[in-house]
């Protein structure tokens, strides 16, 4: 069959038109958009019980845990706005409902968020793994030692890099490795929690933290900042908001969830909130329970010494033999 040619000139006048579709867009799961939520809420397990400790004293973990209670209303406050969601992405839809100025301050500190929490998460990885180094030599007898803050200067750069070469691939392949490491990380919370309450069978706390009342709360002069030397730490509601402000970094990264919304499949409010609902529940069980479990492991004498390596020093005080403790150390980095 002989195929019909049109005349230029008719060519010229063909309308071209590009029709736009979502059948070559690919979604993800809940599953997945849980999995990429706790890749960066997750990570605070390793740095928030140290500075929170620092900052405020032994409660600490009193606060870290309300904080991911509370965590299940920001879960209702990114639901709402989500389910707002219009056009051009969030900032939009924050613009529309608070103001040009509002949008811009949450921006802002969003922006700040983001430059904040990923060199901290990698500058923290690189601790863990300088210091386990250097105890993986004292161990076997050898002269080797690294600096950890040296060391995590040019790990959290590689690390960064990567990350950031990764995430440009798109999101759905992404989310599969953001699942692979939460799977990972799901086993090694597990086997915290197991082999932690068997120590505590087996031995006993070596304290309990104490009440997070205002009498109990040992700020240090950083933790304090501009309120150093004046009389507001000293009334009780002050003292307690300074606390809970220092641990709301233990809910860093749960802004996520509003970002993973627009890429979250059919029906998007439903499946945004069983997601939401995963990452609370994790996050509670997780940095909440395991550091707390830290706080009544670790003697305080010597716990501070473990505050840029708060899991590891857990691992290394939990009953065994030391070198199935070791290892356990080594899974854990």
């Amino acid at each position: 069959m002989k195929e019909e040619v049109l005349p230029s000139e008719q060519r010229s006048t063909t309308a071209k038109v590009v029709i736009a579709s979502t059948v070559m867009l690919s979604f993800i799961s809940f599953w997945r958009a849980a999995a990429i939520v706790l890749n960066d809420l997750g990570s605070s397990v390793y740095y928030v019980g140290g500075i929170v400790e620092r900052a405020i004293g032994p409660a600490g973990p009193w606060y870290i845990i309300a904080v991911m209670l509370f965590s299940f209303a920001v879960r209702s406050i990114y639901m709402e706005s989500s389910s707002m969601f219009v056009r051009g992405g969030v900032y939009v839809v924050v613009r529309d409902a608070m103001g040009p100025f509002i949008a811009r301050l949450s921006v802002s500190a969003l922006l700040f968020d983001y430059v904040l929490t990923g060199p901290i998460s990698s500058v923290s990885a690189g601790q863990y793994l300088g210091r386990l180094v250097n105890e993986t030599s004292e161990l076997l007898h050898l002269s080797f030692r690294l600096s950890p803050e040296q060391f995590a200067v040019f790990f959290g750069m590689a690390v960064t890099l990567y990350f950031w070469w990764y995430n440009i691939k798109g999101l759905h392949e992404s989310s599969t490795k953001a699942l692979r490491i939460m799977q990972v990380t799901t086993l090694m919370v597990a086997m915290f929690l197991v082999w932690c309450a068997l120590t505590l069978l087996v031995g006993g706390p070596a304290q309990i933290p104490p009440t997070p009342t205002p009498a109990h709360l040992q700020f240090s002069d950083e933790g304090l900042g501009w309120f150093k030397g004046t009389w507001w730490p000293t009334v009780p509601v002050v003292a307690i908001i300074i606390a809970f402000g220092h641990s709301v970094l233990s809910m860093s990264g749960f802004e996520t969830l509003a970002q993973v919304y627009r890429e979250i499949e059919f029906p998007k409010l439903k499946s945004l909130k069983i997601a939401g609902n995963i990452v609370c529940i994790y996050a509670t069980i997780s940095t909440g329970g395991i550091i707390l479990l830290a706080s009544m492991i670790i003697p305080d004498s010597v716990r501070i010494n473990y505050a840029e390596n708060l899991l590891g020093g857990l691992a290394m005080h939990l009953v065994g033999p030391e070198l199935l403790r070791l290892t356990f150390h080594i899974f854990v980095v």
